[in-house]
């Protein structure tokens, strides 16, 4: 009999920045569209407001990713680093990297089917701050990344692709990037002025 996966959910926000020209395809096509450039290139940043992984607390804590993927999302090949905040225990750290490698399963799982190459994990100083509108990410030096929602018609309002069966969650608001920088494991990225997204996350596993 395989030993019981831990129980683990994550409440927060998570903020994307791709190489995409403009709103991301993937969110509505599923991955079946390819990337506006043909490949996909993206930093994430999550924020973790409430969360735990096998009864360990990890609320308050903040997670950089940086992901190449070679074409269609949904085709996989992809390839993956993690940044996990710095203050995070050891079980913490360990449950968080689990989560994002998708080997706790759950909402992440799909991670353990797609990444065929993880580039590594490692502690970081990881800043996650709103100021304003705009979503501020600062993993050292490795990436510096701002996110602004678009203007809508109503400026109060952010402009929303609502009831997707996207992954990440189903209200994916567009975003733009005031700043994309990432310099690390070779990848030297400048995505300024490209795709972003904000979700609101609600995720937990492992079913």
């Amino acid at each position: 009999m395989k030993p019981q996966l831990p129980d683990w959910a994550l409440k927060g926000e998570l903020i994307l920045n791709c190489n995409c020209t403009v709103f991301c395809p993937c969110v509505v096509s599923l991955g079946k569209h390819p990337p506006t450039e043909g490949y996909c290139q993206a930093w994430v940043g999550v924020r973790i407001d409430t969360g735990h992984f096998d009864g360990e607390d990890l609320s308050g804590l903040n997670v950089g990713l940086l992901m190449d993927i070679p074409g269609n999302m949904g085709r996989g090949n992809w390839k993956a680093a993690a940044y996990i905040d710095e203050r995070a225990g050891e079980k913490a750290y360990d449950g968080l990297i689990k989560i994002f490698s998708g080997q706790a399963r759950g909402t992440t799982g799909l991670f353990a089917l797609m990444v065929s190459e993880f580039l590594g994990a490692e502690r970081a100083l990881v800043t996650y701050e709103t100021i304003g509108k705009t979503r501020h990410l600062t993993v050292g030096k490795k990436i510096i990344g701002a996110v602004t929602p678009i203007a809508g018609a109503n400026e109060d309002q952010e402009v929303v692709v609502s009831n997707t069966g996207y992954w990440m969650g189903p209200d994916i608001t567009i975003a733009q990037a005031d700043k994309g920088r990432v310099r690390a494991y070779g990848r030297v990225w400048d995505f300024e002025g490209r795709s972003a997204e904000i979700c609101q996350i609600d995720w937990h596993g492992p079913t």
